[in-house]
């Protein structure tokens, strides 16, 4: 299982506002279609223009996707997962017959929803950390799509520096159905909770388990190995079409900081040059500052 999780791309992020020539569609790849560049996150599965090609080739118009790669010699028979930039690049075993093949089970499965981002380029806003290319709700949670459709979401690192590491995470099952701006799970610090509102609508399909063994894990990395569980919603485009993402995520954590900033001023005096309390756990160092006042104020709970 440890080799089999190495191969999964760190790349596999589907970024907002991401160029689609960097998505070409896998019937483009194959040399069936001269020029399609994929707007459905690689999710062909629920994909009308893979359906409609797929129709039309067991019609006989034209060959399939899979029969013009297996035309192909076969070292260079590239697999599905890596077509699609779901995993690093790796020759198709099983001649394009991905029913009958073990490691396309295993990635659906289990080790593409377990794994979660590395190397995630982050941009610095007045100390606090917002990653590239996910999309940011205004209760500070993320959500980011990777090939494939899923949708994994987590707490941004705004929160976790505000409100300090949670003791423990109170979160959704397997199969539970959640709202957008409903509470949709929580958090707990000593005798504090915070409820968290959901960013998107979707079916839970996978929690991160490591997170209910170390909490800290989320804290420490929000945006990779942190995250909290992935959602399917054939409505990708829709779920996240109101969410933040890019300089509009930037601006709106900035201003986040400024009201952080003045709420500090309030209790303390005016901050030192370097942020100082902002740097982390601003709760732990200034209780005085209220958790339901934070968490009515940031989280929208």
């Amino acid at each position: 299982m440890r080799q089999l999780m190495r191969t999964v791309k760190s790349e596999n992020i589907w970024k907002a506002k991401k160029d689609k020539t960097d998505h070409p569609c896998i019937w483009m790849q194959a040399g069936v279609a001269k020029k399609k560049n994929c707007n459905n996150f690689y999710d062909c599965t629920n994909c009308k223009y893979d359906d409609s090609m797929d129709k039309m080739a067991k019609a006989g118009k034209h060959i399939s996707w899979q029969d013009a790669l297996r035309n192909r010699d076969s070292r260079d028979r590239t697999c599905r997962h890596a077509l699609t930039n779901r995993t690093e690049h790796r020759t198709c075993p099983m001649n394009y017959n991905c029913r009958h093949c073990e490691f396309d089970q295993c990635f659906e499965d289990t080790i593409s929803p377990k794994t979660g981002h590395s190397m995630v380029y982050m941009k610095d806003v007045k100390g606090f950390n917002i990653a590239d290319g996910y999309y940011f709700h205004s209760g500070h949670t993320w959500a980011s799509i990777d090939s494939g459709g899923l949708i994994r979401i987590g707490l941004d690192d705004f929160s976790f520096k505000v409100l300090g590491g949670p003791d423990a995470f109170d979160l959704p099952l397997t199969g539970q159905e959640l709202n957008k701006d409903k509470v949709g799970w929580g958090l707990k610090r000593k005798e504090n909770l915070a409820d968290i509102l959901s960013p998107v609508n979707g079916v839970i399909t996978e929690v991160n388990h490591n997170i209910r063994k170390s909490s800290d894990i989320a804290k420490n990395d929000p945006y990779g190995d942190g995250w909290l569980f992935t959602i399917h919603n054939p409505d990708i485009k829709g779920t996240v079409q109101d969410l933040m993402a890019d300089n509009d995520s930037e601006e709106w954590l900035g201003q986040e900081v400024a009201t952080l900033e003045n709420m500090i001023e309030k209790v303390t005096g005016p901050l030192s040059a370097d942020g100082g309390l902002l740097k982390t756990d601003v709760y732990g160092n200034l209780p005085t500052l209220g958790w339901h006042n934070l968490t009515r104020t940031f989280l929208r709970t």
